[in-house]
């Protein structure tokens, strides 16, 4: 056993998480967003009337240990802390993952599970309070239908009030998909991952439906991928005339993440929903919406996997209406002929006002640059798709159908010839467990994978000077570094932790 006195050190040490320096976006978010504790990008929470507030269900005991002083909250109602106090006696906080609308989210160490949390602490003002209870509702249905946490949906650990603030307790996951491509430089992912990343977003999405959810919010910043672990591989383009260094995850396995507007089916709907580059037709016309926007989504984020890119980079309803005609062909007259007031300025007997509508000439050359789906993924896509182009295209153009009455389902995507594809795998071997390797040591069969394992015993000893005692042969049990390529390390697999590339 490690003494209490060591144990705290390592808590102080992985407290500094390392995140990777913010580069540039290649595309931007509607300022109708607000920059989200996860490194992503995320819409304000929809307030929805008409749901109970949930009550407390978690009970849990622990040794007791010294609570924080009281302070005040800050003038925005945020939650005022200090890094290496506790959050209850149960939970030590290491570092600040980020900030939104909402509140904030915390890295802690649960002393209980020893492990690694995320803990979303909401701000204590009453009309978030009151959309942490909705979204406890949502997140507390999804357990209830999926207590093995096979569906791929972010589980909710427990959740408590905390001097006036709801604390929402979920695992720690590694990046987003959009984190990912980012730091990859929006090189796309091989055909095989980006099969294994439908799959099971189609399947969370199945059973989202199932459970009478719409998520409204689907986009690759709210896909996060179980690991941190990553190894590099070579890319080359469709077309065969460029190829370049890229990393792949070492896991393919995500969570769908963010159920802040996720929606019953029998409650008020707005008017508005998904951010805006995955935002289905029907929205912008004011038709209404139910499951199948979900589809939409899902349909744009498989192009962009594929292609790294964005499909509709936009942030007006014209150019971005203009872009889909582009990409997809001419809106239906029927569904043209019952958009709302507020889209009909688009229209002049039944056709989009396109180009004449254009708010300049860039936003014309930004459409004009888009094609078909099939030739966008053989200019920009990687080589390993070429093979399945047909039933991929297929596939995305049964999610990217304008009408949503004939827009593919979940449940029909799910038997989708694609995804019984036997394709290559660009991943390499599963990696034995770091936890059996001495400090620095290579692990076998990782396919030039390079393993560096330190544990958080030896980050306190770098930081501190001091060499703690440890019990001969005693595994930690904490996570340990693991990285490729460039030499530097990125702590442990957290939410929205930097890879450290």
């Amino acid at each position: 056993m490690i003494d209490a006195a060591v144990l705290e050190m390592t808590d102080v040490a992985l407290s500094s998480s390392t995140s990777a320096p913010n580069m540039p976006c290649k595309r931007t978010r509607g300022s109708s967003e607000a920059e989200n504790v996860q490194g992503k990008r995320v819409r304000q929470e929809i307030l929805r009337p008409g749901i109970p507030p949930a009550t407390p269900t978690n009970s849990f005991r622990v040794p007791d240990r010294p609570s924080p002083p009281l302070r005040e909250d800050d003038k925005d109602g945020h939650y005022v802390y200090e890094l290496g106090e506790n959050l209850t006696s149960r939970y030590k906080i290491l570092s600040k993952m980020g900030e939104g609308t909402f509140g904030r989210v915390l890295e802690c160490w649960d002393r209980k599970h020893k492990d690694y949390v995320a803990i979303k602490i909401v701000r204590n003002i009453d009309k978030y309070r009151h959309a942490a209870m909705i979204e406890l509702e949502v997140l507390n249905t999804l357990e209830r239908n999926d207590p093995q946490g096979s569906k791929n949906c972010l589980s909710l650990r427990e959740w408590f009030d905390y001097r006036g603030h709801v604390c929402m307790v979920f695992e720690k996951l590694g990046p987003s998909l959009f984190d990912f491509l980012r730091k990859n430089e929006y090189r796309p992912f091989p055909v095989d991952l980006v099969q294994d990343f439908a799959r099971q977003l189609v399947l969370a999405v199945s059973f989202m439906h199932e459970c009478k959810l719409v998520h409204t919010d689907l986009k690759p910043e709210n896909i996060l991928l179980v690991s941190l672990d990553y190894c590099r591989s070579t890319s080359v383009g469709a077309s065969g005339r460029a190829s370049a260094t890229r990393v792949v995850p070492s896991s393919s396995a995500i969570k769908v993440i963010d159920f802040g507007s996720a929606t019953f089916e029998d409650q008020y709907h707005s008017s508005i929903v998904s951010t805006r580059h995955y935002r289905a037709p029907e929205v912008i016309m004011g038709l209404g919406w139910s499951y199948p926007c979900d589809m939409w989504s899902v349909g744009c984020i498989i192009m962009e996997l594929l292609t790294g890119d964005a499909l509709f980079q936009t942030h007006e309803n014209l150019e971005h209406l203009a872009m889909m005609e582009q990409v997809l062909g001419p809106l239906p007259e029927p569904m043209v002929g019952r958009a709302n007031k507020l889209a009909t300025k688009y229209f002049v007997k039944n056709k989009l006002c396109w180009p004449d509508g254009a708010a300049n000439k860039k936003s014309v050359k930004a459409v004009k640059k888009l094609s078909n789906i099939r030739r966008l993924i053989l200019e920009h896509g990687d080589s390993s798709a070429v093979p399945y182009l047909d039933t991929l295209v297929d596939l995305i153009q049964g999610m990217l159908r304008y009408d949503p009455d004939t827009r593919i389902s979940a449940a029909q995507a799910m038997q989708h010839p694609f995804f019984s594809l036997k394709l290559a795998q660009s991943i390499p071997p599963a990696m034995p467990s770091p936890n059996i390797l001495a400090p620095g040591q290579q692990a076998a069969g990782t396919d030039g994978c390079r393993v560096v394992v330190a544990t958080a015993v030896q980050q306190a000893q770098s930081i501190s000077g001091a060499t703690p005692s440890v019990a001969p042969g005693l595994s930690t049990g904490l996570p340990l570094l693991v990285t490729a390529g460039r030499g530097s390390v990125a702590a442990g697999g957290g939410l929205g932790a930097g890879m450290g590339w």
